[in-house]
């Protein structure tokens, strides 16, 4: 049985009337390759340049920005002092942020999404959109408390 292709995010430029330059297409795809990752512009330059040498910072700024702009990116500030992306999901997901490493989990937990709701509730509102954010660093566990407990 075939999967379901999702739109990409060229796909999703030709289709909103954008003009899709080989430039783009470029940036489009790294983006798309790296959305787990959330990298930030300056990553995703360095990214695309590998690809194509003739592409510029301002341009990936712009592009980024157009796609933000279109609602085909989400754009994240995870208090590390830069903006960093990923493509707009399919599903809804949280994200965890390792504060040490930088490395950002997503998870969904129906649960917090269920508390959500009913916070929304009782505060005398529907909840249409959300976003949660959890900053944390690792549990360390001293290597002779492994085992005990």
């Amino acid at each position: 049985m075939a999967e379901e292709r999702q739109s990409t995010l060229a796909d999703l430029c030709i289709e909103k009337g954008m003009r899709m330059t080989e430039q783009r297409r470029v940036i489009a795809s790294v983006i798309e390759a790296a959305s787990d990752e959330h990298p930030d512009v300056e990553e995703l330059y360095r990214r695309s340049v590998a690809i194509d040498p003739g592409i510029s910072i301002s341009t990936v700024y712009r592009t980024v920005k157009l796609f933000e702009d279109a609602g085909m990116i989400e754009r994240h500030d995870f208090r590390d002092g830069r903006s960093r992306y990923e493509t707009v999901p399919d599903e809804h997901h949280d994200h965890l942020i390792d504060l040490r490493s930088g490395q950002v989990i997503e998870f969904r937990n129906e649960e917090i999404e269920a508390l959500q709701e009913f916070i929304a509730k009782k505060l005398g509102y529907r909840l249409v959109d959300h976003r949660l954010e959890l900053y944390g660093v690792p549990l360390d566990v001293p290597k002779d408390n492994q085992g005990d407990g």
